[in-house]
């Protein structure tokens, strides 16, 4: 692939969670390029909580952003650059669903939308869930539900479930954890 170089970037829009910038591209013909770019500021964790019966707990909400109910793995921003998405991961299963996990695992790392913005969410698998206490945001109203990872995989394959960071961990999870058993 030929070089596209940056050659200059604008803050159009500062957000709580993102900005957005207008940035000019050289590309390899010569012309300039006008491309959007968002930039999460702090980076996201989710989490994929499987309960002892091998059942998954999932969250429904509604999105803005396409104007829908949501299927979706429990998941937020992380409160700091700094915050390690582990602790990020714990923090939103519990606050979410009001369970809590001592056993977290790394499952795999997610860039949401790469034509466009550079938010990445690492996901974590939790074991060994432990009753504890929801406690959502002041604006945040979701229901929890129990689910099994077959009826996951077919609202994935309907078109029930979009939400990227939950596809690539139902379909992770399956392949690490339930497909490669012996």
């Amino acid at each position: 692939m030929e070089d596209v170089r940056r050659i200059g970037r604008e803050l159009k829009y500062s957000g709580r969670i993102v900005d957005v910038y207008e940035d000019r591209m050289l590309m390899p013909n010569g012309n300039i390029a006008r491309w959007d770019y968002v930039a999460h500021r702090k980076g996201a964790a989710a989490v994929i909580p499987v309960l002892d019966n091998g059942n998954i707990l999932m969250v429904k909400q509604y999105r803005n952003a396409i104007d829908r109910v949501t299927l979706e793995i429990p998941a937020g921003s992380r409160d700091s650059v700094t915050e390690p998405t582990i602790v990020c991961a714990a923090r939103e299963l519990e606050e979410e669903t009001g369970y809590k996990s001592e056993n977290l695992e790394l499952l795999i790392q997610v860039a949401t939308t790469v034509a466009f913005c550079n938010e990445k969410i690492d996901i974590y698998l939790a074991r060994d869930l432990k009753p504890a206490r929801q406690h959502l945001d002041e604006n945040e109203f979701l229901d929890v539900g129990e689910y099994s990872l077959d009826e996951l995989v077919s609202m994935i394959y309907s078109g029930e479930i979009q939400d990227s960071k939950t596809l690539g961990a139902i379909l992770a999870y399956k392949e690490k954890f339930v497909n490669s058993r012996p």
